[in-house]
């Protein structure tokens, strides 16, 4: 059997511990909270990255991404070439009402075509305005943050090495016609004047 009165003792010693602790509350909106850079507020679209692959959508746990297109033949881009179809994007939403922030849209996307943004003031009267379309998903990309820095030791990318051999090997190929071009003029210029002074002492 317990002392009488030790539950209000208790409970006075945790009132006078947190009485003398300094306070943490936010005074909200008035000031803005410091988040963490990994913070998951809503989520951002680069549409220009999106080629349709459907990967989101279908991995999406809550159902809560809509995507429409089509499809569209592409001319052949020399001649003699085939042509062939690409999907075009007409709608891409995210209905965030039902979405968990979980993020495995952002995770599965092969062509980083989704970001986290850290906003969270996107509350809304009605139900269905938290349904952003494309276009309202393209604004959140101004407020996703910049990613870290590399690690200067760190290994290159084996797609960004790929990608310097070959911006290196074209502009070798540019340099290379450069120097034939510059060479053909040259020789040109120097074979000028003495055929002409050939004809000229030949008709002499």
């Amino acid at each position: 059997m317990g002392i009488p009165g030790s539950g209000l003792a208790k409970g006075l010693a945790v009132t006078l511990r947190t009485m003398t602790r300094k306070a943490h509350t936010a005074q909200y909106p008035d000031v803005q909270p410091e988040l963490p850079p990994r913070t998951r507020g809503v989520i951002g679209l680069f549409e220009e990255n999106c080629t349709v692959c459907m990967l989101c959508a279908r991995e999406c746990p809550d159902w809560c991404i809509y995507i429409d297109s089509h499809k569209e033949t592409v001319p052949p881009a020399a001649p003699g070439g085939r042509e062939r179809s690409r999907n075009v994007l007409d709608r891409f939403a995210i209905d965030f009402a039902l979405c968990m922030y979980c993020g495995i849209c952002i995770e599965v996307c092969p062509f980083d075509a989704l970001f986290w943004s850290p906003e969270f003031e996107y509350a809304e009267e009605d139900i269905r305005d938290l349904t952003h379309e494309r276009d309202k998903l393209r604004e959140w990309m101004w407020t996703v943050p910049a990613p870290p820095a590399l690690d200067p030791s760190a290994e290159e990318p084996k797609e960004i090495a790929a990608a310097r051999k070959a911006a290196d090997k074209i502009a070798a190929a540019e340099a290379a016609q450069a120097a034939q071009a510059a060479q053909a003029k040259d020789a040109a210029e120097g074979d000028g004047p003495t055929g002409s002074s050939g004809r000229d002492g030949a008709a002499s």
